[in-house]
């Protein structure tokens, strides 16, 4: 799917994101993890933009990245029982060649280790469709 750089109408839940960052979340509101592909060097564009960081290029293509990737870096934030128990994030490198920040779940946030292996899943958080990792596990 191409999508060329216009602003498209943003979900509810991002009602202020507009261009690519309303695509963005407009996708993951349907179900759907898109990313920005350049068309002139074929890098990746994450996290949406207008125009490529790397060669500065304004065309480019959505796609669905397969969701495999390995933990660059982890932490755990230490929170109370009451605030919700320790919380994971990390860094994930993609397969496609992109690194994201967000969590891995489905195993105590300690556990997580650099180079880990892990899967994209869509959830819910708060009312709004998150793109978190599970280790080994079934992903978008």
């Amino acid at each position: 799917m191409h999508m060329p750089n216009q602003s498209v109408e943003a979900p509810a839940a991002a009602a202020t994101a507009v261009g690519p960052d309303a695509y963005y979340a407009r996708s993951l509101a349907e179900g759907r993890w898109q990313v920005q592909r350049c068309n002139a060097c074929h890098r990746p564009i994450f996290f949406p933009r207008t125009a490529c960081t790397a060669c500065g290029s304004t065309d480019y293509t959505w796609f669905t990245p397969s969701g495999h990737g390995l933990v660059h870096s982890t932490t755990v934030m230490r929170r109370p029982p009451t605030a919700g128990g320790d919380l994971h994030l990390c860094l994930v490198d993609l397969e496609e060649g992109f690194r994201m920040m967000s969590r891995v779940e489905g195993i105590e946030p300690g556990r997580v280790a650099i180079g880990d292996p892990v899967v994209a899943v869509l959830i819910e958080h708060a009312g709004a469709p998150l793109v978190v990792f599970h280790p080994n596990g079934e992903g978008v």
